[in-house]
């Protein structure tokens, strides 16, 4: 009798685990609605106080390059989005069949095939766009947001909950990543998406348009990548004013 179950037990964990690869959901999940408080706190916690750039302080290298124009930086930030959500869901899909010794380099090979994708795809339709960004959407691949996430997050949860970990830490870092190149690309350049937003400047002042009749001059210090540290340390002050919980004790 005790042997028959024992079979049972392994027959019944078998299914479950069968099932949860078919429906992408482990038992905790199934008695959670899909909109459930832990479930949004994945897409809106990133966007605030557990943002991977100004809490967690990473993927800084891309948020100095690619953000001298907001069109690069959408563009990017949903690069990132598409290699995350993906990745968390092909990594927590497989995480009871990877063996701990070789994870990282699974890691890597399903982060870098998602890049290639991407890459081809940008090529494709928004060449001009992937030039811009060279070979920073290659780059992904060493993302340490990506990593991160495929590291801590999706080997320990169901798919579900890593797709939307993977969504809101991309929305969170792409949201960093707007607000850096929107200042840069509209004080450094006067224009936003290479469009002309803060008036036409001409060779004298009676020829210019909008401030730059008033003698209004662009800003070149914010087309150096240094400006992009100043601007994200601003938005981390102004974080941590609002939110003094993040203020780490000396």
């Amino acid at each position: 009798m005790a042997k028959e179950n024992s079979k049972n037990t392994e027959v019944s964990e078998k299914e479950a685990k069968k099932k949860e690869l078919i429906f992408f959901l482990s038992s905790s999940e199934e008695k959670e609605s899909f909109l459930s408080k832990q479930n949004m706190k994945l897409l809106s916690d990133p966007l605030n106080d557990d943002n991977p750039i100004t809490v967690q302080v990473l993927g800084i290298c891309s948020a100095l390059a690619i953000t001298v124009q907001l069109q690069a930086a959408i563009v990017m930030s949903l690069a990132v989005m598409v290699v995350m959500a993906f990745s968390n869901m092909i990594i927590s899909l497989m995480r009871n069949l990877i063996p701990s010794r070789i994870r990282i380099i699974v890691q890597l090979v399903v982060v870098a095939a998602l890049v290639i994708l991407v890459d081809q795809v940008l090529k494709a339709y928004a060449y001009d766009v992937s030039k811009q960004l060279s070979v920073f959407v290659g780059l992904i691949i060493t993302n340490c947001i990506v990593m991160g996430r495929l590291e801590a997050f999706a080997l320990g949860n169901g798919v579900y909950k890593s797709f939307l970990d993977g969504i809101g830490n991309a929305a969170g870092y792409g949201l960093i990543l707007i607000i850096v190149a929107f200042f840069r690309e509209l004080l450094g350049s006067g224009k936003l998406f290479g469009f002309e937003v803060l008036g036409h400047k001409g060779a004298t002042l009676a020829e210019s348009t909008g401030l730059y009749a008033f003698g209004y001059e662009n800003n070149g210090l914010m087309l150096l990548a240094p400006m992009a540290l100043i601007i994200v340390g601003i938005i981390i002050w102004v974080q941590r004013s609002r939110n003094r919980k993040l203020i780490e004790e000396a």
